[in-house]
């Protein structure tokens, strides 16, 4: 077992502590349909840095959104409605390569926080606008650049792309899709940057590897669970939760300078 921990680089705390968190990241995304990049790189920050956390959410990030992004039959026509949008994500993340690893991650954990803060506030006020299809040809490619560049610096992929793809007014199975679609891209765009860095070796690779069981129990659980709870209630609850994560580490990254 002490070789399989030295192989990852983890101890035995950190590894219980990542198979948590992503258990329960796991269980919000089955629950509400997404939150695992956010859920697990937050909670995963108050105790590693970002790029860290970040190189643990490669292979659940990427199975479990295939995973939402083939359940439909939408793909072709969501990318080609999208592509603008999804080019604008791998430029922005490129971009913005190495931000993540400044001052030794302590922006990111802030700009993290910042970002959670914005995005939990944007749910609690259940915050939507509509895009027409004229104002769709700008708006895309910047909205995808802007999420790229959030990505690139956070390792979190959902502002502004989850409220510009609900301005779509989207069908529900495939606004699933597209969310599935969108994190799929974000997800291969950060797994470069990372591997550019030389983050992602093979014990990292074997740690991501690892966490996916629990996301995926997680998964199944909240799936499970979304008949069952009244939907409105959790994700309110959710999003109260995320927005004392993101204070947190605002003010930790403000107490730190």
């Amino acid at each position: 077992m002490q070789a399989i921990l030295s192989f990852m680089g983890m101890s035995s705390a950190e590894l219980a502590l990542s198979l948590a968190v992503f258990l329960l990241a796991g269980f919000v995304k089955g629950v509400i349909g997404l939150g695992l990049p956010t859920v697990a790189v937050g909670l995963l920050s108050l105790v590693m840095s970002p790029v860290q956390a970040a190189a643990l959410l490669i292979v659940p990030s990427m199975v479990t959104n295939v995973w939402q992004l083939l359940a439909g039959g939408a793909f072709m026509a969501l990318a080609r409605r999208l592509w603008s949008m999804l080019a604008g994500i791998v430029l922005g993340t490129l971009v913005g390569h190495g931000w993540m690893s400044v001052d030794g991650g302590q922006r990111a954990s802030m700009a993290l926080g910042a970002a959670l803060v914005l995005y939990a506030l944007a749910g609690l006020a259940s915050f939507k606008w509509s895009v027409t299809p004229g104002q769709e040809r700008w708006c895309s490619p910047l909205a995808g650049m802007l999420t790229g560049l959030i990505t690139a610096a956070t390792g979190v992929f959902v502002i502004p792309a989850v409220p510009y793809l609900q301005a779509l007014d989207l069908e529900r199975e495939q606004m699933i899709q597209a969310l599935g679609l969108s994190f799929t891209v974000s997800t291969l765009a950060l797994a470069l940057n990372l591997g550019q860095a030389g983050l992602l070796g093979s014990g990292v690779a074997g740690a991501s590897l690892v966490v996916l069981l629990p996301a995926l129990l997680g998964m199944s659980i909240g799936g499970w669970l979304r008949g069952r709870v009244p939907a409105p209630v959790f994700r309110r609850c959710f999003f109260i939760g995320l927005m004392l994560l993101g204070a947190h580490l605002v003010v930790q990254g403000v107490w730190r300078a």
